[in-house]
């Protein structure tokens, strides 16, 4: 099947969407003797000098340095990233769902320039409406899902807005201890890391004395429990049950009736954790438990919000309400750092978080509120929930062919278009990371020829074992597109078992 529109006109030799910078046209600043190997695609020898310059200078602290060669990218557009030679690498991640609405979204675009012109600066400590009309939007919307009046606070990244809700907790319970997930992710900051299960996160940076208490999430596939889901009754849930049984579980004192923890932070479904998807009627019987206990329900929807899973907000699949909502990434379809908190009227009404509570520079910055506020605008013009629901289904369906083309995909699953393919050993069991790390690679060289097309694939792994392909396309694809997606996965994971 032809890859339509945003790829047409393609070239091997890198002419069409960019020109290829002179190599004796470099800066002085960026002039700096590097080893480069010799050849005479003016492309490759591009990267590999920036490569050799991005070797000595960045850092390799952040994610970049997980594949074997960094990938450069040069355009985006719709469903696609291109690189210098102009392939398209069909991405099936979308910058780890950020960008919902597929890259250079017309609208999106157009507000931001909009705004550039307008106000592209106000500190934050000022008023600007775009702030005050996103905002209204974003509480009508939780008004509209949960039947809960509420109040907004923004800030910038993801990790900083739930430094925020721990901030809202402690300054409401008066309690530093919080239960979490298993598998669950919420961020790289100090406190952030403290609610995040991985230790690897944790091991370099010395003691995290309110490192929250984390238990299994329902994970059926490999249930830590060693049941079935068709007979467990929700063993899971009754283990968290148990810790309020008595005093002597050391969460709960039956006489004071108050709990050891201030909130629950949990992702409806898990993001990093591998896009795990829970059983049905797991979360209304946790939210119970929170209830009873008086224990704050904190939602991540940082991955999963902004219809990635077919609703709005993913608590909403589950039908349970939120004390506190943190919300991020998509809120702006990744063109300018946003984020946020939502927050029942009696935790963050003015007298209980009052002003300063909280702070950032960047915070509700205009670029960012400016478009959020026109993505928030296109959600409410379409039956988006219809639409991702479907494509969902349509996909999913695909992903469940592959499983049984490979009985190396030993599950997939998925709610909305937040998808997962489990990689593992020919028992279609045991996890095999080196399967996914080598889909990955393969994936971003680029040179996979896939109906007669040469294009790669931008995939993302995740998981317990970091054995998970985890699918989160754009909620604009196309049929088509998906029906790529399969045949480029299909030839992927036969490329990549005989390695």
């Amino acid at each position: 099947m032809a890859i339509e529109k945003s790829v047409a006109g393609t070239s091997a030799a890198g002419a069409g969407l960019h020109a290829v910078p002179s190599i004796t046209a470099v800066p002085d600043v960026l002039s700096r003797e590097v080893s480069l190997p010799a050849t005479n695609d003016p492309v490759a020898q591009e990267e590999d000098r920036l490569l050799a310059i991005e070797n000595e200078v960045c850092s390799h602290g952040d994610t970049v340095h997980y594949a074997e060669r960094p990938k450069i990218f040069e355009t985006c557009s719709g469903s696609y990233m291109f690189d210098g030679y102009d392939t398209p690498y069909l991405d099936l991640q979308m910058w780890y769902s950020a960008v919902n609405l597929g890259y250079g979204n017309e609208r999106v675009n157009n507000a931001l320039k909009k705004q550039i012109d307008k106000l592209p600066q106000v500190a934050s400590q000022y008023l600007h409406r775009e702030k005050i009309e996103l905002a209204e939007k974003l509480v009508d919307s939780a008004q509209k899902s949960f039947d809960e009046k509420g109040r907004v606070h923004f800030n910038v990244g993801g990790a900083q807005a739930v430094e925020d809700a721990l901030k809202l907790v402690r300054k409401t319970t008066g309690k530093s201890r919080q239960l979490a997930f298993e598998g669950g992710y919420h961020g790289r900051t100090l406190a952030a890391s403290a609610i995040t299960s991985s230790y690897r996160y944790r091991e370099a940076y010395g003691e995290f004395g309110d490192r929250a208490e984390f238990v299994p999430y329902p994970y059926c596939f490999r249930c830590p429990y060693d049941k079935k889901v068709e007979t467990c009754n929700l063993y899971c849930v009754q283990q968290i049950e148990r810790k309020f049984e008595h005093e002597y579980t050391g969460t709960w004192n039956p006489k004071t009736k108050k709990a050891e923890f201030g909130s629950f932070f949990i992702e409806v479904v898990q993001g990093t954790g591998g896009y795990v998807v829970p059983p049905k009627g797991y979360f209304e019987r946790l939210a119970k438990i929170c209830r009873e206990y008086g224990i704050l329900l904190v939602d991540d929807e940082i991955q999963m919000g902004f219809f990635r899973t077919g609703k709005l907000w993913a608590a909403e699949n589950v039908g349970i309400t939120p004390d506190i909502m943190v919300f991020g990434k998509a809120l702006t379809n990744g063109l300018n750092p946003l984020s946020g908190i939502w927050a029942k009227e009696h935790l963050i009404s003015p007298e209980k978080f009052g002003p300063g509570s909280t702070h950032s520079t960047f915070s509700s910055n205009s670029l960012g509120t400016a478009t959020g506020l026109e993505v928030m605008k296109i959600y409410r013009e379409s039956d988006w929930e219809t639409k991702v629901t479907e494509k969902g289904a349509y996909f999913l369906n695909l992903l469940q062919d592959l499983k049984k083309r490979h009985p190396e995909v030993g599950d997939v699953d998925g709610m909305g278009l937040a998808l997962r393919m489990e990689m593992c050993e020919a028992d279609g069991f045991t996890p095999s990371r080196g399967l996914a790390d080598r889909m990955f690679q393969r994936g971003l060289e680029g040179n996979m020829v896939v109906n007669g097309k040469k294009m790669g694939l931008v995939l993302d792994i995740g998981g317990y074992y970091k054995n998970v392909v985890t699918l989160a396309p754009s909620l604009e694809i196309s049929k088509q597109e998906m029906d790529l997606a399969h045949d480029a996965l299909d030839l992927l994971i036969t490329e990549c078992k005989r390695s």
